[in-house]
């Protein structure tokens, strides 16, 4: 699933903090310590290299994301953790099959095929035929000018934003939601990357298989099909599709570096990806880099404050699954209040900064410590954001009231534009950007399990809706079904 705000692409207001405050000579010596050990020694690039050649891809539920959570699991055991445990679950999963998108005149039996790929959980089985209705960039303003043409059509919606400055955008699974609610039979996504590059994602907001087939096409095709309604008129589309949806057992990977306390700082990633390609970018990036800091902190023999949970999450990709039962079995277990902080890697890449997730009062905190960080790597820009969103692994714990942190940097365009693509292979990735994620994240890993007093606490059930509603994030949380205080 991915991911409207990530901790890794936020864009916003920065406040750069560095050179302002004097720096805490504390954090010198450990930091030298875990900067050295990644700069020397570091495995994230070549056991990434090595998972994406000999697994692929690491789609939930398949045989590929059973040998990458085994190869996980052999991993943190190799680097010294004696605790390091499975944590299955099982759901109901999707898994695409096939999918043929074609496209007619209204008036005319000459249909044009179209490349096209499925998103996911869409019906097991379709075969559709309806008029095609451009609703533009899909937000609710876009079905509701529209709303009496909608009912029983195929609409046609763009995945990003366009022309559209200053307006906030929806997840494609948002988008699909409210198509169905306009009574729309069909969904078909225009992918914002140029050229030919097919995306896919979920496209239902609780994980569920949705009652409308739901598909993507490339920018390049979907200039093309608004050419023939500005030229030929109305146009009919012919979608017929055929997918999976069965039982699947997967399971989160999970190693504990016990602290002196059992307050805990979770630091994870989500270890699957979608099938098209090995998903190295989204999120092998991520998540062997939460590898490589455990492998850090062992080797240097890190003694934290707090305990540390090191985890890789599955089903992600199909909506947050793995997070979601980890955070299920933390309230079971009455743990739940042990979490003072959550650290996630999703996409993150090249850090230039920190994104506290909406909690202000961390602002200083951060701030000092990229101060600190700055002294061991003098091109760390120390940049700070507080902006919450949704739609990764960080989502389930910040619905409960915990702290959330997140890095931010830069992805190269060409890098981007293969998210959820068949294009994200290993090729994309960088060798030095992805260690300097290991390196600064394992900075303020550490300033997180080893200060005692951080300002911020997990907030209340009450002032959690406050939280959410002061971000913005209502409206997303209501459509996706998430929202479970009184509208």
């Amino acid at each position: 699933m991915k991911k409207v705000v990530q901790v890794v692409l936020i864009s916003g207001f920065f406040m750069s903090f560095a050179g302002f405050r004097p720096v805490d000579k504390k954090w010198e010596k450990p930091f030298s310590k875990l900067d050295n050990e990644v700069r020397r020694n570091s495995k994230a690039y070549a056991t990434l290299e090595e998972a994406t050649k000999t697994i692929g891809h690491r789609l939930t539920g398949s045989a590929n994301g059973e040998k990458a959570e085994e190869y996980a699991f052999k991993l943190l055991k190799s680097y010294g953790f004696t605790d390091v445990v499975y944590q299955p679950f099982e759901v109901e999963a999707w898994m695409r099959d096939t999918v043929t998108l074609s496209i007619a005149p209204g008036s005319s039996d000459n249909f044009r095929d179209v490349p096209v790929v499925s998103l996911a959980h869409s019906p097991v089985e379709s075969n559709l035929k309806g008029e095609i209705v451009d609703v533009g960039n899909g937000l609710d303003e876009d079905f509701a000018a529209v709303k009496e043409k909608v009912k029983g059509k195929v609409v046609l919606a763009n995945i990003n934003l366009v022309g559209a400055s200053g307006k906030k955008n929806l997840h494609r699974s948002e988008k699909t939601a409210l198509a169905i609610k306009y009574g729309a039979t069909g969904v078909i996504m225009v992918n914002g990357a140029p050229g030919k590059i097919l995306l896919t994602g979920t496209a239902s907001v609780t994980g569920a298989i949705i009652s409308i087939p739901a598909v993507c096409i490339s920018s390049e095709s979907g200039i093309e099909v608004r050419k023939w309604l500005k030229e030929e008129g109305p146009l009919e589309a012919h979608i017929d599709m055929h997918n999976v949806s069965k039982p699947i057992k997967a399971r989160n990977v999970i190693a504990t570096l016990r602290g002196k306390s059992d307050e805990k700082v979770i630091i994870g990633g989500h270890l699957d990806s979608w099938d098209l390609a090995t998903g190295a970018i989204d999120n092998g990036i991520g998540s062997f880099a939460v590898m490589d800091i455990a492998r850090t902190f062992k080797a240097i023999k890190v003694k934290p404050e707090k305990t540390i949970q090191f985890v890789l999450f599955m089903g992600e990709e199909q909506g947050l699954l793995g997070s979601k039962h980890f955070v299920s079995e933390l309230k079971k277990s009455g743990n739940i209040d042990k979490v003072s902080y959550m650290m996630n890697l999703d996409m993150t890449n090249d850090p230039r900064g920190v994104n506290a997730f909406g909690r202000e009062e961390m602002n200083n905190f951060f701030a000092t410590v990229g101060t600190a960080i700055q002294q061991i790597d003098a091109g760390y820009k120390n940049e700070t954001i507080n902006r919450a969103g949704l739609h990764s692994d960080h989502q389930p714990f910040m619905l409960e009231g915990i702290p959330i942190a997140g890095l931010s940097g830069h992805l190269d365009p060409n890098v981007l534009q293969c998210y959820h693509a068949d294009c994200d292979d290993f090729s994309l990735v960088n060798k030095d950007q992805l260690e300097s994620t290991v390196r600064i994240a394992a900075m303020y890993l550490y300033a997180l399990t080893n200060t005692q007093d951080i300002a911020v606490k997990k907030l209340s059930d009450q002032k959690t809706r406050d939280f959410l509603i002061s971000q913005g994030l209502k409206e997303e949380l209501v459509i996706g079904q998430e929202w479970r205080w009184e509208q």
